[in-house]
């Protein structure tokens, strides 16, 4: 399959979940808790779109994560096994979550980005708090908040 110019789509050992059309995926090192954080996601009401493995491809300008052919619909909860969860094939990406680096400003002063299929995706950082999973939930449901200047 090939994406948008002839491209073919590229692939990210992440797990993606969606809220609505908006995508979020989720990098870090094996173990550090991928999977955990989507599961949580979508108990909240998101959707999988794969599990630690996800293509991206851009179509008309944007970049769109998309699941692998198998296992669609599945994700590994560590010590339960493999789960049939609620999912999509296909989404938007908007946010990029890094489990490999947490955040140690209570307010970050600026906005991260990273470069996704030459695309800037807004980027956080893993905030070790049990609200972590709600914020970026709602973070792709409703966006960032911006101060008037």
């Amino acid at each position: 399959m090939t994406g948008q110019g002839g491209q073919k789509p590229l692939g990210f050992h992440a797990t993606t979940i969606a809220v609505d059309d908006a995508a979020a995926m989720i990098v870090g090192p094996s173990g550090s808790g991928k999977s955990s954080l989507a599961l949580q996601l979508i108990g909240l009401g998101a959707r999988l779109i794969s599990d630690d493995y996800s293509r991206v491809e851009v179509r008309d300008g944007t970049p769109t994560v998309m699941a692998p052919d198998r296992l669609q619909g599945v994700i590994e909860a560590r010590g339960v096994g493999l789960i049939n969860v609620p999912w999509k094939a296909s989404a938007r990406l908007q946010l990029v979550v890094d489990l490999s680096e947490d955040e140690v400003e209570r307010l970050p002063r600026s906005r991260r980005f990273t470069s996704i299929a030459g695309c800037d995706i807004d980027l956080v950082l893993r905030v070790d708090a049990p609200y972590f999973a709600c914020a970026v939930y709602h973070l792709l449901k409703s966006g960032r908040h911006s101060a008037a200047s």
